[in-house]
């Protein structure tokens, strides 16, 4: 019997394809219901981790002597992961790590995770006020550490968070790539920058090869409230270990899969092989919470007016009782000679498409700004401008605002503006990825007509 919270899948697509068409694009919506672990966050109770799921943390924080830079960056980041051990819910198993040249553990004062407990909680907290910023910074040394303890809890949901205040300086980019390959899939790590003086790219990479966030918190006063949502929210996954597996027919190739929301992640190369013409893609834990997909299959054409399964997508998930199929839909693809059935594009396909466009034009946009080669600059920024107008990304619009003066926004005719605050250019740059509902559509919840619960 399934444990945690009821899945379901919506298919968005246009099936119909021209004669002789190949290339078929459907938005996946999966959506999880319920299964909400009782977690009183932040409350010290008499419960066990019989109140939740078996879930284990470990919060990283960068001890660097650039630490001691202006605004507290140190004491803001001690105050932020005291109150991220005061939202975990009794019985998770956690840790304090700090990071420098090499990591350390600072609670436990030994390689291991402990409970939750009003006891451990305070000798954590005790801990943690000793920490004193020295050294470098070596990222990969910090994540090895971090996945050494989480491995001792192979069946819990495992969740870390990262802070640092600058670049991987002290380590060999290969030696953190090489990190980053023997940690995924392994556990979910959310990444965080405080200050101006970190790579958003290199943040990025970690979040994205462990299925975590990345975000920049400019002012070191942000950092509590942040690390304690970070915290509540995976007290809120009731199920770990969720892939999507997608089936396809002989003669088709899967060209790609892509979340595509709440953030644009490529997911393709990340694929592990399931089955015959079949593969899994990791989406990490889940709570009670919707994502989208973009799948993209290429099948070989087919005669007039018949129809066939183009992909066979499943959510599955793993446990102590092994693999179940938690939901599942289907992706379809029929030949018609009707130009106007085989030329509508599906509203939802054409949003998520703009949203990943948007967010590549950013990211090239604010790189040839930093090399100095202003009219890319201009020509990719302007059309940000203009996808996230057309896609209703209001939130990315306003980052926008301050780094181009937008002239024209239909068009995407913008300047650039001669001065733009590094932290306004980070910000744009690490939340580039996020995107938004596309209009009126989005996921239906289970049970509603187009969702398919349950699976095969």
């Amino acid at each position: 019997m399934s444990e945690g919270p009821d899945f379901s899948v919506r298919v968005d697509q246009n099936k119909y394809l021209p004669e002789g068409g190949q290339e078929v694009h459907a938005i996946v919506t999966v959506a999880a219901t319920g299964g909400e672990p009782n977690s009183q966050p932040g409350r010290v109770t008499e419960v066990g981790p019989a109140d939740g799921p078996d879930a284990a943390e470990v919060i990283i924080i960068d001890t660097s002597g650039s630490m001691t830079g202006p605004g507290d960056k140190m004491g803001a980041a001690k105050r932020a992961a005291q109150a991220a051990i005061d939202t975990l819910r009794e019985g998770v198993n956690f840790a304090i790590i700090a990071g420098a040249n090499t990591a350390r553990m600072v609670y436990p004062n030994m390689r291991r995770l402990v409970p939750v407990t009003e006891r451990s909680r305070a000798e954590a907290k005790q801990a943690i006020r000793t920490l004193i910023p020295e050294g470098g910074t070596a990222i990969g040394s910090w994540l090895r550490l971090a996945d050494a303890m989480l491995g001792q809890h192979p069946q819990a949901i495992r969740h870390a968070i990262l802070l640092t205040d600058g670049k991987n300086q002290h380590e060999r980019p290969e030696v953190l790539d090489a990190t980053l390959t023997a940690c995924a899939g392994h556990f979910v790590c959310d990444c965080r920058g405080v200050g101006t003086d970190w790579s958003v790219p290199e943040l990025r990479k970690v979040a994205s090869a462990l299925l975590g966030t990345v975000d920049l918190i400019a002012n070191p006063d942000d950092l509590e409230a942040d690390f304690r949502a970070m915290a509540q929210t995976s007290m809120g996954k009731a199920v770990g270990d969720v892939a999507l597996r997608v089936w396809i027919p002989q003669g088709a190739r899967l060209r790609f899969v892509k979340q595509v929301l709440p953030t644009v992640e490529d997911l393709t190369a990340k694929r592990t092989e399931s089955g015959p013409q079949s593969a899994d893609f990791p989406t990490g834990a889940w709570g009670e919470e919707s994502r989208d997909y973009h799948v993209c299959v290429e099948v070989p054409p087919g005669d007039v007016g018949r129809q066939i399964r183009a992909a066979w997508v499943k959510i599955v998930s793993t446990g102590p009782d092994g693999e179940e199929v938690r939901a599942s839909g289907n992706v379809l693809a029929e030949w018609t000679t009707d130009e106007a059935m085989s030329t509508q594009i599906n509203p939802h396909v054409a949003q998520y498409t703009g949203q990943e466009e948007l967010a590549e034009a950013i990211q090239e946009g604010l790189a040839a700004r930093r090399d100095g080669d202003v009219d890319t600059a201009t020509t990719r920024l302007g059309r940000a401008v203009a996808l996230a107008h057309e896609t209703g990304n209001e939130g990315t619009a306003r980052l926008l605002s301050r780094v181009v003066d937008v002239i024209d926004v239909e068009s995407g005719t913008v300047r650039l503006k001669p001065r733009v605050s590094q932290a306004d250019e980070m910000s744009l740059d690490s939340r580039s990825t996020r995107t938004v509902r596309t209009r009126g559509g989005g996921a239906r919840p289970a049970g509603e007509p187009g969702a398919q619960p349950g699976g095969r």
